[in-house]
């Protein structure tokens, strides 16, 4: 009896209790719209698109404010979430050509590149990148100094450039993507990172391809500016004449042409030496003609520009003109109505209130929703 009376009493409360926490589960808030949303942020990737705003004189406009633009996805609008003026700082990787014919011109490299860092503003963060080798090994780039705005780090940095046999240009692109641009940038840099190059952008021993590094750069929004030096004259005069002495295209050269040209046996010419002077010719032309056309395509895509070069002496002004272009850019950021990763290009379009007759607005086109 005396076991009943303790048990029954402690039965009670148990179940008392239970119900209670059934009550106080059945009673938790659902979430609020505002909670929802914060969800889908975190899961949905944020679209950041640089745009630059000129008047008709080639000007830039910069008093603008977010309330003056307006983005479209597939021509559904979206909200702007992340908004900069052109005074918020950038971080940029610049890349340096320091391959075949600009073997000669290193100094004139370095000091062009020096001044390109001057010109940029306090609070800019610059990474240096460079076509390297060593005896034996196949070229490959080599990052310098990681993101910084120490000018002497940088200055230092630059002086330890040296030369490379070859020109991993595609193998750059992605080093950059995977270790420059790694990670998420801090709040006061998203929407304002940017890819400067000094290359006359043939490949020459690349182990990826200009595709992959494209996709890579798109889909993080990166601008690109490229100073594109004319080396074509200088290439194809040194291709001629002896084997022995000649510069020579690489495999991967030689089997990039003749894809290019849609051949089935890619392995036509064993090498270097197996190619007629008029074959050397077309295949230079080719790999030239597809550089310009990469460029351009991925400056197009990116709301960057190419600013062409006739030699290295003209790469000065060119470096002043990408700082000022930095300098005058805003960054947009929103996160896409669409949240399918379907693998589909997604086009972009800015468009721009209370501007001048004239006025021309450059910006990122668009993305692949991976």
């Amino acid at each position: 009896m005396l076991f009943k009376a303790l048990f029954l009493p402690l039965l009670f409360a148990v179940a008392l209790i239970f119900v209670l926490c059934l009550d106080i589960v059945g009673q938790t808030p659902s979430p609020t719209p505002a909670e929802e949303n914060e969800v889908i942020r975190i899961e949905t990737e944020l679209i950041n698109v640089p745009v630059t705003v000129i008047d008709r004189a080639g000007k830039p406009i910069l008093d603008l404010k977010r309330s003056n633009f307006t983005v479209y996805e597939d021509g559904k609008q979206q909200e702007i979430t992340d908004f900069s003026t052109t005074s918020a700082p950038f971080e940029v990787a610049l890349l340096l050509d320091t391959s075949g014919s600009t073997r000669g011109d290193l100094e004139l490299i370095k000091r062009s590149a020096q001044l390109f860092i001057e010109s940029l503003r306090p609070g800019d963060r610059v990474s240096i990148i460079a076509f390297e080798s060593s005896p034996g090994k196949q070229p490959s780039p080599q990052i310098h100094t990681r993101l910084t705005d120490d000018r002497s780090r940088l200055k230092t940095a630059l002086q330890a450039v040296s030369l490379g046999n070859g020109t991993p240009y595609y193998d750059s692109l992605i080093e950059i993507m995977d270790k420059v641009f790694s990670g998420e940038p801090e709040k006061e840099f998203r929407g304002r990172r940017a890819l400067v190059a000094l290359t006359d952008g043939v490949d020459s021993t690349s182990l990826t391809d200009f595709e992959e590094a494209m996709t890579r750069i798109e889909g993080e929004g990166l601008i690109t500016y490229f100073i594109k030096v004319d080396t074509r004259g200088f290439f194809e005069s040194e291709l001629l004449g002896d084997c022995q002495t000649a510069i020579r295209f690489s495999m991967a050269q030689i089997r990039r042409y003749y894809r290019l040209i849609g051949a089935k046996n890619t392995e036509q010419a064993a090498n270097f030496c197996q190619l007629g002077e008029f074959e050397r010719l077309a295949v230079s032309k080719a790999l030239y003609d597809l550089a310009d056309k990469e460029m351009a395509q991925l400056a197009r895509s990116s709301g960057g520009k190419v600013f062409p070069v006739g030699d290295l002496s003209e790469a000065r002004n060119a470096f002043r003109s990408v700082a000022a272009e930095i300098g005058t850019n805003y960054g947009l950021g929103y996160y896409t109505s669409n949240e399918a990763r379907d693998g589909r290009f997604r086009s972009i379009r800015v468009e721009v209130k209370g501007l001048p007759d004239g006025a021309q607005v450059r910006a990122r086109e668009g993305y692949t929703a991976r």
